[in-house]
């Protein structure tokens, strides 16, 4: 099956490699030529603009959007819309919010475009372990796409699937990036309170190494836990500082919007803000008051 691909960052480059060595036939464009040279290298099919790019396809068009969620992929969807006809898909691999992906599927259906909304999760092991592929959109498309999907996912018949309407996809991976700050954030603190017990020399990659068999909590994050204590047990060099990529934002958001209680998931987010405030202005607060109604004693700033 032939597809094409926009957007060759890590993630879309190593998409595009993986459909390669299953023998589909790719189409890849991206904005820096470097990028578009190396698709070639590898045995795909170079476009410099969007319209050679979808010159180069046969129909109906299956074109991959891998680019950041927001305005690069509004304006990828437009551009692309522009040059494809009734029953070509736009398929958005990236972490777009699902009311853009729903807004941008009625939009594309009055042109009799298909728009399929794909929750993408992997990382840079997607490559040699496979992606896992939350599929939302109409039944003819999804269907179509199944050998594309098929070959991106761990295996033909698990880790990928079509979960529901438009949106779907894309709703989904946002709950699962939610999870995923849960997760983290109850790993990291178990981490800690053990560093902390210093008086019983814990090992913790030793540690990390025993729950990753037979524990309750195994898990591949508790996989990649003990990758990075055995590369950097005291983790020496790593700020203190965790960003967000917004989904964890958006899943509490709606969770609010729901009346649906998510509080793991909620503080997790919270901890990520909190981790960015060198001199967080609360706890100076907290010092000030102790100091006012008690006083407390007040430790100097540095």
């Amino acid at each position: 099956m032939e597809i094409a691909f926009v957007g060759l960052g890590k993630m879309g480059t190593n998409m595009v490699t993986r459909l390669l060595r299953a023998g589909h036939r790719v189409v890849a464009f991206d904005l820096n030529e470097a990028a578009v040279r190396g698709a070639e290298a590898a045995g795909a099919v170079g476009a410099r603009s969007l319209a050679e790019l979808v010159g180069q396809l046969a129909t109906p068009r299956a074109v991959w959007v891998m680019v950041p969620a927001g305005a690069p992929t509004e304006q990828t969807v437009v551009q692309l819309a522009e040059h494809l006809q009734a029953g070509d898909t736009i398929i958005d691999g990236g972490n777009s919010n699902y009311k853009d992906s729903q807004r941008r599927a009625a939009l594309l259906a009055a042109r009799g475009l298909h728009f399929v909304d794909v929750g993408t999760s992997g990382g840079i092991w997607g490559l040699s372990e496979g992606y896992s592929l939350m599929v939302g959109g109409t039944a003819e498309p999804v269907a179509r796409l199944k050998p594309i999907f098929a070959s991106l996912a761990p295996a033909p018949d698990r880790g990928w699937g079509h979960v529901g309407p438009s949106g779907a996809g894309h709703f989904v991976k946002m709950v699962h990036n939610g999870i995923e700050y849960g997760l983290m954030q109850a790993y990291a603190e178990g981490f800690e309170l053990m560093q902390h017990k210093a008086e019983l020399g814990l090992n913790l990659h030793q540690i990390a190494e025993i729950w990753r068999s037979g524990s309750v909590v195994r898990s591949w994050l508790l996989d990649l836990t003990a990758q990075a204590l055995a590369e950097n047990p005291t983790l020496e060099g790593i700020a203190a500082y965790v960003p967000d990529s917004g989904e964890g934002r958006w899943t509490v958001a709606e969770a609010i919007d729901l009346n649906c209680a998510i509080p793991v998931i909620t503080l997790a987010l919270q901890r990520r803000f909190r981790s960015r405030e060198p001199e967080p202005f609360g706890d100076k607060l907290l010092a000030a008051l102790r100091n006012q109604f008690g006083g407390h004693a007040i430790k100097p700033a540095d």
